[in-house]
């Protein structure tokens, strides 16, 4: 399994907008995003993302981490 990059919010927000994410609202520096299904994820908009950040927010798209590499 490849490592989990180090990437910014704005990749982050651009790879999950390729599967449906949109923007929804905004509350400090955290961008919240939602699908067509009401699934919502919470992503800080900083130049670098923790590696454990990042894995939460695969996680609650239910994203591995190659399915999230093709989509950067």
């Amino acid at each position: 399994m490849p490592k989990l990059p180090v990437v910014s919010g704005k990749r982050v927000i651009k790879a999950l907008s390729r599967i449906g994410y949109e923007f929804d609202h905004q509350i400090g520096s955290h961008i919240i995003l939602r699908n067509k299904q009401g699934h919502r994820i919470t992503v800080p908009n900083h130049t670098e993302l923790d590696r454990g950040t990042l894995k939460s927010i695969l996680n609650d798209a239910e994203l591995t981490t190659e399915e999230f590499l093709d989509l950067l």
